[in-house]
């Protein structure tokens, strides 16, 4: 499926290929922090698959609780998150943040992952497979 979106401000913008099945939420306290809120929700794209079309995001490394480093890609503008990658050589993967894809309402989530730090108050999502780790 093709996407494209941008950050909030329009500096930004992209394009992608990808699956709409492998939309996922992640309840991962960095995620929950580095969103402001209670999880979000990613795509993934493959590098040959993510096109930036306009602008230069900033990037921010964090390096995670496991150790592993991820490049958070977003605006130096508004500050929209765009997408996570990882960090060094090697291929990369860009999950994609769903709210900023103009096609986000295709775009279901159908698994969630570290659901063990889910915030306590949230409803549970039916009809997705749940991982506790991630």
């Amino acid at each position: 499926m093709k996407i494209d979106g941008g950050c909030h401000c329009g500096a930004i913008t992209y394009e992608a290929e990808v699956d709409p099945e492998k939309t996922s939420i992640c309840h991962c306290t960095d995620c929950q922090q580095l969103t402001g809120t209670a999880f979000r929700v990613t795509v993934p794209a493959s590098e040959s698959d993510y096109r930036i079309t306009r602008g230069t995001p900033k990037v921010y490394i964090k390096t995670g609780s496991s150790g592993a480093k991820r490049a958070q890609g977003f605006c130096g503008d508004c500050g929209s998150h765009l997408y996570a990658t990882s960090a060094g050589d090697g291929p990369k993967i860009y999950g994609i943040r769903v709210g900023t894809a103009r096609q986000r309402q295709e775009l279901v989530p159908k698994r969630q992952v570290w659901h063990r730090s889910a915030l306590h108050w949230l409803p549970e999502f039916e009809g997705m497979t749940t991982i506790e780790g991630q």
